[in-house]
Formats: C-alpha cells, structure tokens, sequence
C-alpha cells in the first residue's frame, strides 16, 4: 500500500493529466452518441420497418471486439483520438438507440388518443408527452452508454489518444502493479461518477420530479433549456480546448513508438533531442500497439519518427528472406524503405536488439538448456508463453519453430509484460525475449544461445516521414546525433531502470541525453 500512495505522490500531475483526457474523452464521444443515437431512435420508432435494420446494426456494432474495431478504424482515419472517439460512439449507439425506441414505442395508446383529441400535432405530441414519458427510459439507456464509454475508453491508449489507459497499458509491460492500479482505480472512480451525474441529470429532468415543481406554474416544455443549454456549451469549450491548439499547431513534428517500454523510452529520446536542438513542437504518440500500427502511421503521417529495427524492417515488413550481415540488411531496409514509402532511414542508434528465447534457471537445469537447439530436443514437454506478435510473425515463432524443428507441448499468446508474469508463476515455461530487456535481470532468467543464427540483426535505427524530412531537414542531423551512442549494455542498463527500478521512461530518457552532453 505505501508503494502504491509513494507512486501516486511521485506522478499525480501525469495521472491528473491523463484523467482529464480521460474525462474529455468519454465525455465527448457520449455526448456525440447522444446527438446521433436519441433521434435515430425516434426515427425507427416512427418508421417500424426501419427499427429492425438500424437495432440490428447496432447490435452488430456491439458484437464486434473493441480491439477489432479499432484495427479496422487505423487505416482510414489513423490513430490519436478520433479513431477511439468514433469505436465509442459506435459501441455506444446500441443502448441509446434500443432505450428510446422502447421508450417511445411503449406508451399507453390511451395518452396519445388523448393528446391528439384535445389538438396536439404530431411533433407536439413527441416534444410535450412522449419524450417526457419515455424520458426515465432513455437517461437508463445513456447511463449505461457512459459507464461503459469510460471503460472502453482505457484502449484508447492503443492509438494514441492518451487517458488512464496509458498507465494500464505501460503497468502491464513493466509488470508494474502500482502503474495498473493508478490508472484502473481512477477509471472506476470515474465510471461512478459519471453514473451519479447523469442519475441526478435524470431525477432533476424527469417529468415526475418537474410536475412536481411545477404547480401553479406553467410546467416547462421538454427538456430543460437551463440544464441542456449549460451542458452543451461545456462540451464545446472542451472541445476547443482540446482540439483547436492540435489543428492550430504549427511547426510540430509527431514522435511515436511500439507499445513496449524500448520503443517507448526512444520515443522519449527522439521526442527531447529534438525539443532541445531545434525549435519545433514535438507531440509524444507513445505505446501506440505492434509494429504494423506504428508503420502504418508514419505511412500515412500520423506520425513523422519512430524507431524500428533493421531486422524488423526486413523480414516484417518488406517480406525478404533473413540474413546475418547487418550492413546488407541495413542497405536492403533503407534503400526499400525510401523507395517504396518514402520514409529516410538514419544512422544506426547502435544497439543490436535481436530476438532471443529465455527460461527460468530451474527449467534451464532440469533439462540441461544452453542452446535453442537444446530446447528443440525437450520442446514437446514444455509451454511457450511469447507475446502476440511474435507467434505471428515470419521472423518469430513460426520460423523459429520451423527452423529448430520444434514443437511445443503449447503456445500462449500473451502480450508484453504479461509474459513474464506467466513464466514466473510457471503457467508457462519458455519466453520470447529482447537481449536487452531490463526484464530479464529483473527476474532472474536464463538466456538460450540461438547456434543455429535464426534471428537477423535488430540494430535500432531513427525512422522518419519524407514529407517531414523535407519540411523539416534538419531532423536529419539531429537525430544522427544519436548514431551509436547506445551500446547493448547501454540499452540495456538504461531498460533495467524502466523496467526493474520502475523509474519513469522520461526521466531515463532525459538522464541519457544529459550524460552524453546533448541536452
């Protein structure tokens, strides 16, 4: 308990930062989903041959995994917050546009008969009687949109768009508890209060609670102007807050990374040599998910800089066949690279990252583990945890276990730090690993030799957008300030204070940087 309120004093501006995206957020895409779900709910209740096709739709929406969802969304609208404001809105629809449908369409025929004998039209009927009748219905279907936005909203840190789900993400690839709580118990916090809001939203608009305070007066048409007018003007100054200084911005170059710590912590290092030589803004896209989110943004220019690995780079991506020599792998990726996507190649960071496998001591003793091939002969008696990309990827354990001829008892596709978990409660017995992840002295582990040469060279090299470099070609200096200035064991020292210290990957980043005299 004392390290958990420790972690909370040391980093409460991050996390009231984070909190407040996550309250614009959710907010915002229920407030969008109001504006779209209420009328369209209206519409089919009119229409009944409508009803059918748009519930269906939504549900439909509903059933399709977030995570999906948000993959899908990356290619055509990229990353940062739109793609997470419009998966919540989607998964949001379905209980707004079922609770006003039902609403409506479950009000006693008796008080319509009513309402159009004494003369009421029909769009008076819907603003004086329906609405106010169908109203407690309707808040139900909002408030489960809103509780459930404030959840869903936690991936958007997936793409980029920040909010609690920051510090989730980051805790569960530092193994970190203290990170995951501080992030999951203000979500909750913030789940209850959003609920008590619009539950008290609801009492003071309900049409009980408003004839109640209207005797003797003249009872106020549906809905309240002085409570709508307010929320809707609060929305809106949000949102200019929020929106108007990104599309305003000027001079800014985007830094992105992978969503495990490495890439993260270089993000870091690019995004503060850059603020610190040059006079451009640099907006941080940290933990952004696997290769192919982060790729496909600086395709795109969503992000104008990250790092990747040479490796990567070639197997990954351009699809190549490995091979050991660094130098003509680095040749391959940049020449390709600028060729097919126009994105500049820098100069090597310095650190070979490559791909290794790695198991606990005991298990390296109990079956006489040295080599990958030595684990290739015991592989039918024991389960690999590795993380999700690297079960699918050509240069990982497809072609690793082609290669070795192995052939696990079985394969549990988990992802970043959980891995480690996994290993270390003997749920699984073998991991993949990075040669520099902090992790890996922080738990103790025994690495396995690849004799066999499988994985290429991983050399860590600076990415960035031709349109940028063009734009801003100074990067290109810049950034090659850092050619080989990391060193394995650099790296490697530099993840053991991320990972095992739990020291902030700004903080490491910034120390670095002053240590080599570049800030």
């Amino acid at each position: 308990m004392s390290d958990f309120l420790n972690y909370i004093t040391s980093n409460y501006q991050q996390i009231f930062s984070l909190l407040g995206q996550h309250i614009y957020l959710s907010v915002f895409s229920v407030f969008v989903a109001v504006l779209i779900g209420v009328p369209l709910g209206i519409l089919v209740s009119r229409n009944e041959k409508l009803s059918k096709p748009v519930i269906g739709t939504a549900n439909v929406m509903q059933a399709i995994p977030s995570l999906a969802l948000l993959g899908f969304l990356i290619p055509f609208i990229g990353i940062g917050s739109t793609p997470a404001i419009v998966m919540v809105v989607l998964y949001s629809l379905l209980p707004i546009v079922k609770n006003t449908y039902t609403g409506l369409t479950n009000i006693d025929s008796d008080i319509l008969e009513a309402a159009k004998g004494i003369g009421l039209t029909s769009s008076q009927t819907m603003r004086k009687v329906q609405l106010p009748l169908a109203f407690p219905v309707i808040m139900a279907g909002v408030r489960i949109s809103a509780v459930t936005a404030v959840g869903l909203m936690t991936i958007a840190a997936f793409v980029g768009a920040g909010g609690l789900g920051y510090l989730v993400f980051s805790g569960v690839s530092t193994v970190d508890n203290n990170m995951i709580l501080a992030g999951a118990i203000p979500a909750c916090i913030l789940a209850l209060a959003i609920d008590f809001v619009v539950g008290r939203m609801e009492s003071k608009l309900s049409y009980t609670n408003r004839a109640v305070g209207a005797r003797g007066r003249k009872a106020r048409s549906f809905p309240s102007k002085k409570v709508l007018v307010p929320a809707t003007a609060a929305v809106v100054i949000l949102s200019m807050v929020f929106v108007y200084p990104m599309v305003n911005a000027k001079d800014k170059i985007t830094i992105g990374s992978k969503n495990f710590n490495e890439s993260i912590l270089l993000g870091h290092i690019l995004a503060d040599l850059i603020e610190s030589q040059t006079d451009l803004q640099v907006e941080r896209k940290l933990n952004l998910g696997g290769t192919q989110v982060v790729f496909n943004a600086i395709k795109n220019g969503d992000v104008d800089a990250y790092v990747e690995y040479t490796g990567t780079g070639l197997v990954n991506l351009l699809k190549q066949e490995a091979m050991t020599d660094p130098d003509k792998v680095y040749d391959i990726v940049s020449s390709e690279f600028k060729s097919r996507y126009n994105l500049h190649t820098l100069e090597p960071l310095g650190f070979n990252n490559t791909y290794t496998l790695a198991v606990r001591p005991e298990t390296a003793e109990q079956y006489g583990l040295e080599t990958f091939s030595d684990l290739a002969e015991v592989s039918e008696e024991v389960k690999i945890g590795a993380t999700i990309e690297f079960t699918n990827r050509p240069d990982g354990l497809p072609g690793l276990m082609a290669d070795y001829n192995m052939n696990f008892a079985d394969v549990k596709a988990v992802d970043g730090g959980l891995r480690y978990t996994a290993l270390e409660s003997k749920e699984t017995d073998v991991i993949d690993a990075f040669l520099t992840d902090g992790l890996l002295e922080a738990f103790g582990l025994k690495v396995l030799e690849d004799d066999q040469n499988f994985f290429p060279p991983y050399y860590a090299v600076p990415l960035v957008n031709g349109e940028a470099m063009d734009e801003y070609p100074e990067l290109e200096g810049v950034l090659n300030m850092l050619a080989g200035k990391l060193t394995d064991e650099k790296m490697r020292e530099l993840n053991y204070k991320v990972d095992s210290l739990k020291e902030a990957p700004e903080k490491v980043a910034r120390e670095f940087l002053e240590e080599e005299g570049l800030l």
